[in-house]
């Protein structure tokens, strides 16, 4: 292409690349907005540095003398909204990007102290630096030049502690997080692990008053200027040795309103009580063992700064209370007991929620429409309940159509759930809640869904399910029980034959049956995917269904024969049944698996695979229409729409008319197998924008659906030998607008092979580049109402995954 016609179509397709263009065309240069007397920092090096500090040795520079990196458009940005009439404004400053490195001798003095004392707290007890300063044509460059001198090891390491008991705890414990030992070279950030995990360990085994003063170290020189001798330090209060403490009656007392307490507590706190704790609710809200469940500093055990943390976590993961604090007194100093007084500020109790999306795409445009009603304390001891309503529909535009006259599906269902905050188990009380909190949460819903000219489905579904936390990295979700009643019509005059010979899946749509199953869900660091760290995250999840209403139909001696599944005129004989309907019969399982990767600074790289595979036996030939897989979407192949692509191979225009085409546009193109694959680099934009942060990020996405069954056609089979061939390939960019508590995320998807097109056909980028235009037609003819789009828009609240 021509560099005109690249300029020219993305001047049409594309304004935000446009204004890119122009900010690094406009903004090329910070140097001419400043006067002659001052210089832009271009370069800032760090000589002589053992390489594995060199890293940290760069964060003791000053921010507001580093260099951007060459590819940030912080300061080109900057630039573009905050200079006038050649000069950096000095009032009206907009909010947007970074400001250049100005030269600053101040600052460069300050980094050179700090990366001494950097050295110096690393064992380089003589080491020097020197800041060499070079300007030219108003750009500066920076170089700290280090004489480390010799490293000083650690001959050996003892202490001084004159508690007993504080000495005692120690030496047991210590094996179990220090990080000092002979021979190592000195560093004091070791020194200050040291002290903060001494501190922990004296506060989670009853010393309630110590303090992290109280411990420090000598540093003790040798003869050999290499060697130096540590001493550990944990000195006495003034009043004597360290106490160890017990918890006594525990005073928890919730707020009337969440207005907070009134003037004086004193009434409450003065009683005591025999079982150890006083209950007070001022709200009238709540029943009492619900809520002292979860209150963890029980009477006479020795107090353990852990259970304190735990108290506070759990109280807040009820989700009434805005606020828990827990307080301490002492009425008789010469005791060593201790009274915890958690204070509990209720929150809102009952709160209305009404989210809309208008999803749109070549073609079609339509609007969803939820009203969720939550009561965070429906029976008096914290159990969550959510009543949701939501509708939606979507319709054909185009050649003249005014929207929503061509409407072609309409949505509708209804649920309700009550989550109670622990697992409500027959004949067993687990004792769980010490990493996180479990539930149980009983759902109901009713599903209406219409394909105008082809189906009209009903479902209802009913679940129990366990939510549970075995540690802060692994979750757990168990489904014992899952009853689903789905049934379906299909339009009376939609032609049975010609559907099912080339969408065979659409005579599940008629389908009336049910589903009797269970599930479970393993998730593997959950708590880390915000973080910038590198770890592997998993969630594991197998459906499986029919197997005990197998054995019930056995017992009975039910009729048994799926061969009948796809006859039109019995697709609901012959089948084993209970409650005079066939049952489905499958296993489900799926695996979504990746890798983050940590690239330094506020970059990086996430690999993941998404798979699952859906095995139809016993009873049933096909997989119900809900369960099966799709391909596409915003956390998917980003390139295709939601639902889109494959089976392997297939092609609407394989449909033999127009007539037929009409009537299943927007019908989900689904099947038993997904393979989908993601690579994804992110990194950080604009630190300031609109009040929060603008990050940015490049994607490749792989992968396709496929069908298990031969009758379906052959060119929807899997086939390893065939799997490059039907490998939906996409590319593309984005930006994640973080404002804290949400990520809105946009990425525009550009196709670079579809299967649905065979041989060299497939890499539709060519097209793209040349002949974009007759392309689309020539599809458009063959295809219709189908359209044909290169470029995949997609918003979304959340990163992708």
């Amino acid at each position: 292409m021509k560099a005109y016609q690249f300029f020219k179509y993305f001047k049409l397709k594309s304004p935000a690349i446009l204004l890119f263009i122009i900010v690094l065309i406009q903004a090329c240069s910070s140097t001419k907005y400043i006067p002659d007397y001052q210089a832009i920092v271009k370069k800032v090096t760090i000589d002589s540095v053992d390489a594995k500090f060199e890293e940290q040795a760069y964060n003791y520079v000053q921010k507001d003398i580093r260099p951007s990196s060459s590819f940030s458009i912080n300061v080109p940005l900057y630039n573009f909204f905050n200079t006038k009439d050649g000069r950096y404004k000095t009032t009206g400053i907009k909010p947007f990007g970074t400001p250049p490195a100005i030269l600053d001798s101040t600052l460069v003095e300050i980094s050179r102290t700090q990366i001494q004392k950097f050295l110096n707290g690393k064992g380089y007890f003589q080491a020097k630096v020197t800041a060499d300063i070079k300007v030219k044509e108003k750009k500066a460059e920076v170089n700290f030049k280090a004489d480390p001198g010799p490293a000083s090891f650690v001959r050996k390491v003892i202490d001084s502690i004159y508690t007993p008991g504080i000495k005692e705890v120690y030496r047991t414990e210590k094996p179990k997080f220090t990080h000092l030992h002979q021979g190592m070279q000195y560093d004091s950030d070791s020194l200050s692990y040291e002290r903060e995990q001494i501190y922990r360990v004296m506060k989670e085994n009853g010393y309630f008053s110590f303090l992290r003063p109280y411990v420090n170290f000598d540093v003790i020189e040798t003869a050999d200027v290499k060697k130096v001798d540590l001493r550990l330090n944990v000195t006495n209060p003034p009043n004597g040795n360290h106490k160890q403490y017990n918890i006594g009656t525990t005073y928890m007392i919730i707020a009337p309103s969440p207005d907070g307490f009134p003037d004086s507590l004193r009434n409450y706190v003065n009683r005591d009580t025999t079982r150890g704790i006083s209950y007070t609710d001022l709200s009238k809200r709540y029943r009492r063992n619900p809520i002292l469940r979860y209150d963890f500093l029980k009477k006479g055990e020795v107090y353990d700064l852990r259970n304190e943390n735990l108290t506070y976590d759990r109280l807040y993961e009820l989700n009434i209370f805005k606020n828990v604090k827990i307080d301490y007194y002492n009425p008789d100093s010469t005791s060593n007991k201790i009274n915890p007084i958690i204070l509990l500020t209720p929150q809102k109790v009952m709160s209305n929620r009404v989210e809309g999306e208008v999803p749109f795409n070549g073609g079609t445009v339509g609007f969803n429409l939820s009203n969720t009603y939550t009561n965070n304390n429906l029976f008096r001891g914290a159990e969550r309940f959510e009543f949701q309503i939501k509708g939606g529909l979507q319709s054909r535009i185009g050649n003249g159509t005014s929207p929503f006259k061509d409407i072609y599906q309409r949505d509708f269902s209804v649920s309700a759930s009550v989550s109670v905050p622990r697992l409500i188990i027959p004949f067993y009380k687990p004792v769980l809640g010490a990493n996180g909190m479990p539930h149980t949460t009983f759902s109901s819903s009713y599903i209406y869904a219409l394909q105008k000219d082809v189906s009209v489905r009903r479902i209802f579904i009913n679940s129990i399910t366990y939510d549970w936390v075995e540690t802060k990295s692994k979750l757990h979700s168990f489904t014992p029980l899952n009853f689903e009643y789905r049934f379906g019509n299909l339009d009376p005059s939609l032609d049975l034959t010609t559907v099912q010979n080339n969408l065979y899946y659409s005579t599940l749509l008629a389908r009336k049956d049910l589903t009797l199953g269970m599930k479970y869900t393993y998730t593997l660091n959950a708590n880390k995917l915000n973080q910038l760290r590198t770890f592997v995250y998993l969630r594991a999840g197998m459906d499986i269904a029919g197997n005990l209403l197998q054995a019930i139909s056995n017992f009975n001696n039910s009729k048994h024969n799926p061969n009948n599944y796809l006859d039109a005129d019995s697709v609901n004989r012959d089948y084993a049944k209970i409650l005079g309907l066939p049952y489905n019969q499958y296993l489900r399982p799926e695996l979504d698996i990746r890798w983050y990767k940590h690239l330094g600074g506020d970059r990086q790289f996430v690999a993941r695979m998404n798979a699952g595979i859906a095995y139809a036996y016993g009873n049933s030939v096909l997989m119900p229409f809900e369960k099966r897989f799709f391909a596409g979407g915003s956390s998917g192949i980003r390139a295709w729409q939601a639902r889109t692509i494959g089976p392997g191979n297939y092609n609407r225009a394989s449909l033999p008319s127009d007539t037929v085409r009409r009537a299943v546009f927007g019908l989900d193109q689904l099947g038993d197998l997904r393979i989908e694959t993601n690579f994804e680099y992110r990194t950080m934009l604009l630190r300031k924008f609109f009040g929060g942060v603008l990050k940015g990020a490049a994607f490749v996405d792989a992968g396709n659906i496929w069908n298990l069954n031969a009758d379906e056609g052959e060119e929807k089979m899997f086939k390893l030998s065939k799997l490059v061939q039907q490998l939906a390939i996409g590319t593309g960019v984005g930006l994640r607008y973080d404002v804290q508590y949400f990520v809105f995320r946009f990425d525009i998807g550009l196709k670079l092979k579809d299967p649905q097109f065979s041989g060299s056909d497939q890499w539709v980028i060519r097209k793209f580049l040349s002949g974009a235009r007759d392309f689309k037609d020539t599809f458009n003819a063959t295809h219709a109402p189908d359209t044909y789009r290169f470029l995949q828009y997609n918003f979304g609240i959340g990163m992708p995954f």
